[in-house]
């Protein structure tokens, strides 16, 4: 139960009324721009992420309303436009001004939630207000979503290892949470409030802040070094951004091209070799010769391969040749990139098969399709299925490449598999169930990339398989007690 302190009026600052109050506030908006922009984007520096919000949040209540306010806005909006030259390649200009402004508004308004509590006096509430707030509403933009949890905040944080490890029991969810956590907690310590009361007030705030950061850090650490023994397969990743997306003769010839690759990939011991998302648009007796060529690439060197295609005139599919020479399996894509993908019809059944590895133990094994890897729920859904290494054939656009295959790798630490991505125009990686990244190579060569490794079967479904997005719906709730009046001891 917390005092409630009347509002705290002498430290507030009147910005504009001298040159130091302006410098103050200039300061504050050029260190949190540029921890924005350098912190969150496609190449994020993680440990900005960290501290971004800190000037801000320090400054927020010596101001008034309205300038806080406007010192938020501007602070996020100038570190968004890291992005806008990406959006606006992959957005119409309508979309990519929404996508920047909206969360740019969002993040003003809980500073704002922030200052008032700490003008109240209400320190549990000003430390959690900035956490719980962005991580709920992080969960409510990605309700239906058609790019579900592409913005997530969570993603800046994939060089963090032990950070990262949590995702195996809250989801993505609790990453944000204990990012804006930090400069919250430090923010609130710092905030200008009566002496000696405030700070005993905030003191069970702060230490139950350390609490979480060491269950956290704790955690993660010990996961990484406590990770099982599993089978390991060879896997080979395959591509060539040099004919992306042949039609007809052209794509035939592709076809046999890759085909042509095959033996010597299975000669350095590849058991399954990977080819990616669209490598062409193919249909009728094109089709038919592609199975057949490849087919015969399977049977020849007893390997397993999959391979994306346009199968038009409406499928993104993966198809699947077994090491028998016979199509085993086809996947069609679940999630479509708007705009580019409207015209094609979303898959609805998830596929899994049985392999072996390289010791000759069975595992399960799936396959998803680029973009379907940034929805948890389809990973978990896999994940308790029993796969424990998925197979992602994908399509990048070169500058997001270490960007969404790190979201396709964080599905693998929520949901405990490893990940063989094979991607045109992007890096392609082998990842096991930590998040570590095995190997990786980026594309755009002259003639073909390839990546060969060895890959550990995930640990298999976590916590968060089992349990789902609970922590989210903690957010959700805290969201709405932060701002139910709260009770008065007597005599306060």
């Amino acid at each position: 139960m917390e005092s409630k302190l009347s509002e705290i009026p002498a430290p507030v600052l009147k910005p504009g009324r001298t040159p130091h109050h302006r410098a103050l506030v200039a300061l504050a908006l050029t260190v949190s721009a540029i921890a924005f922009f350098f912190g969150t984007g496609l190449h994020p520096l993680w440990w900005l992420t960290w501290l971004a919000p800190l000037p801000v949040l320090l400054i927020a209540p010596r101001l008034s309303r309205w300038i806080a306010l406007g010192l938020a806005l501007g602070a996020f909006t100038l570190g968004a436009l890291n992005m806008w030259s990406y959006l606006r390649v992959v957005t119409p200009l309508g979309v990519a001004i929404f996508i920047t402004v909206v969360p740019s508004l969002i993040f003003a308004f809980i500073v704002l939630a922030h200052r008032r509590f700490i003008l109240r006096g209400q320190f549990f509430r000003a430390v959690f207000a900035v956490p719980v707030l962005w991580s709920a509403v992080e969960y409510l933009a990605e309700f239906r979503s058609p790019h579900s949890t592409f913005a997530n905040l969570a993603y800046t944080q994939m060089n963090c290892l032990p950070l990262i490890q949590i995702a195996s029991i809250t989801g993505i969810w609790s990453i944000s949470f204990i990012v804006l956590l930090f400069p919250s907690v430090i923010a609130a310590l710092l905030a200008p409030t009566p002496e000696p009361a405030g700070r005993r007030t905030s003191m069970p705030s702060v230490a139950l802040a350390a609490v979480i950061f060491l269950l956290v850090f704790g955690y993660g650490l010990y996961r990484l070094t406590t990770a099982p023994t599993s089978p390991r397969v060879t896997v080979a990743l395959i591509s060539t951004d040099r004919h992306l997306f042949p039609q007809g003769p052209p794509a035939l010839d592709l076809v046999r091209s890759y085909g042509a690759q095959i033996s010597a990939l299975a000669t350095r011991g590849a058991k399954v070799i990977i080819i990616p998302e669209k490598i062409a648009r193919i249909q009728g007796d094109d089709l038919a010769q592609a199975d057949a060529i490849l087919e015969q690439a399977a049977r020849d060197n007893h390997v397993s391969l999959l391979v994306g295609f346009e199968h038009q005139p409406n499928l993104n599919e993966a198809r699947l040749y077994a090491p028998d020479s016979r199509l085993e399996a086809t996947y069609e894509k679940h999630h479509m990139l708007p705009a580019f993908e409207s015209h094609l019809l979303p898959g609805t059944a998830r596929l899994t098969f049985d392999r072996r590895s390289d010791d000759g133990t069975t595992g399960k094994w799936g396959v998803e399709i680029c973009k379907d890897m940034d929805f948890p729920l389809l990973a978990r859904q896999y994940s308790n299925d029993g796969a424990r290494l998925m197979l992602v054939p994908a399509w990048d656009f070169i500058a997001d490449g270490w960007l969404h295959g790190r979201m396709a790798i964080l599905r693998g630490v929520e949901s405990g598999f490893s990940i063989a991505r094979s991607v045109k125009q992007g890096i392609l990686t082998l990842s096991d169930s930590r998040g570590r990244v095995l190997a990786a190579r980026r594309t755009g060569s002259p003639s073909f990339d390839i990546l060969i490794g060895t890959l550990p079967l995930g640990s298999g479904p976590t916590f968060y398989d089992r349990t789902g997005d609970w922590f989210a719906w903690m957010n959700l709730a805290f969201a709405v007690l932060l701002f139910l009046p709260s009770r008065r001891k007597a005599g306060a």
